[in-house]
């Protein structure tokens, strides 16, 4: 076949892209470029958006757990209480317990607070109580808050990802379904001129 008749140009060969314009692929479909935009979008969304969002909602909960630590430190106060009777067992889970107490109005309180096994009628523990002399648990701590900060940022950053992943696989799915109605469309097309080569 002379260079006439050739489907290739003569000479050195172009670089690759050189005739095409940049980006241009007569294979890529509109299914794909959608595909490439929406990657895109989300690749925006985890690089900045779940940064802010888990910071954020991190700070959030850290502020709410402050405030809920601030309230409970200025409305329980500890007490020195006496067993009212002594406590058995031998395990290291405590058990609740009958105490009593002497407000500081010389009031006398009972109630029930968890206490170590082993421990004797009469003796001394400490329990947290509130305004109205009930026994209450101790009150959180800026520990608690940073804890809960933490937490919730790192639930919502693995919320933004998890996210962002199943849109991915969504989108996927929905334009692979649409490519293989093309598919057959076109090869319901193609195939019997294609078949009819065998059967001459």
């Amino acid at each position: 076949m002379d260079a006439q008749g050739s489907p290739y140009t003569p000479g050195p060969p172009s670089r690759r892209g050189e005739d095409t314009a940049k980006g241009a692929n007569s294979l890529r479909r509109t299914s794909d470029r959608i595909e490439c935009w929406f990657r895109r979008v989300l690749l925006v969304v985890l690089v900045v958006g779940l940064p802010m969002a888990s910071v954020s909602a991190g700070l959030a909960a850290y502020e709410a757990s402050m405030r809920t630590v601030r309230v409970q430190a200025a409305e329980r106060h500890q007490v020195t209480a006496r067993l009212t009777s002594a406590v058995k067992g031998s395990d290291w889970a405590k058990r609740p317990a009958q105490v009593r107490w002497t407000d500081a109005d010389g009031t006398a309180r009972t109630g029930s607070a968890l206490v170590k096994p082993g421990t004797s009628k009469g003796a001394a523990v400490r329990v947290w109580v509130d305004r109205a002399g009930n026994v209450v648990t101790a009150p959180a701590t800026t520990l608690n808050a940073t804890a809960s900060g933490w937490l919730i940022g790192g639930m919502t950053a693995f919320g933004v990802a998890a996210g962002s992943y199943a849109a991915r696989e969504g989108m996927r799915r929905v334009l692979d379904r649409r490519r293989y109605a093309q598919w057959d469309a076109e090869w319901d097309l193609v195939e019997p001129r294609w078949s009819a080569r065998f059967r001459r």
